[in-house]
């Protein structure tokens, strides 16, 4: 008998999360561990050493989820691998519904920001944010709102048996979300192969003197590093100091390290967060 993958995710069965969950793990049976905040799925990780996290890090639109590097950082556990997920929403409701009888519409702020546009075809409905897409479709479905209706997932409206009213009415249809999976450092350490590793996060400190970030990108640039990304936070009771959050992407396991062993030395708190495989991007 097949032992299920565990997988925190911020949300229910049917969101976003889980969507990239069953993904990411597309070839193992997953056991979704349903989260309020990404804090809980941190927690969940560190009390059990077998379930992997889940967590969304940013979107092509919206941005970076700027807390969720900071959890990771702080959370002493490493990164393992990423998926892009490509993010269509759906308008739902309840069996019956036709679009002229909504008189409300529910979900994420960040899921009705990016239906700006079709939500002006509806000026007649109301738009009330809440804590989730698919939890928008459940309450609608348990509750028996009528009037209502949710954006969400078309997975969300097929598991709470929901009517789809409407497909595809994110404006932006190049809407990706990136999610990070994270798992406890020995769990991460048996998982790691360095054939396929070609990507690593990393986050640093630099001393407060001129020049300091571009000497460590010259250094980068030398050994061959790519930056895909690269964030500042400002550090909490250190004015005027940031942490540095970048991804590198390398062809040469053996140069990148070299990379490291030479920006260590021009850095402070200097940390690997993980190595892994970029991920795939779903279409």
């Amino acid at each position: 008998m097949m032992t299920k993958k565990k997988v925190a995710i911020q949300g229910i069965i049917g969101s976003y999360h889980d969507i990239a969950a069953r993904n990411y793990f597309e070839e193992e049976e997953v056991e979704i561990i349903g989260c309020d905040t990404f804090r809980e799925v941190i927690a969940s990780v560190k009390k059990d050493p077998s379930v992997t996290g889940l967590m969304a890090i940013e979107n092509t639109i919206a941005g970076s989820l700027l807390q969720n590097h900071e959890l990771i950082r702080e959370s002493g556990l490493k990164v393992i691998g990423e998926y892009k997920l490509r993010i269509s929403h759906s308008l739902v409701a309840l069996p019956g519904t036709s679009i002229q009888e909504i008189e409300e519409i529910n979900s994420h702020p960040i899921a009705l920001m990016q239906c700006t546009e079709f939500l002006d075809t509806l000026p007649h409905a109301k738009v009330v944010e809440k804590g989730d897409t698919a939890m928008s479709a459940r309450r609608i479905i348990e509750k028996q709102l009528k009037g209502h209706a949710a954006i969400c997932s078309k997975w969300a409206a097929q598991i709470y048996h929901m009517e789809v009213l409407a497909e595809g009415i994110e404006t932006n249809k190049r809407n990706f979300t990136r999610f990070l999976a994270i798992a406890d450092r020995w769990s991460a350490e048996e998982s790691m192969r360095k054939d396929e590793i070609n990507k690593s996060s990393v986050v640093f400190a630099l001393p407060h003197t001129a020049g300091s970030l571009s000497k460590v990108l010259s250094i980068l640039s030398f050994y061959d590093m790519n930056l895909s990304k690269i964030q500042s936070l400002p550090i909490v009771g250190r004015e005027w100091e940031y942490l540095f959050y970048i991804d590198l992407t390398f062809t040469d396991y053996t140069r990148y390290k070299q990379a490291l062993d030479a920006i260590i030395p021009l850095t402070k708190d200097f940390n690997i967060l993980g190595e892994y495989a970029e991920g795939k991007q779903s279409v």
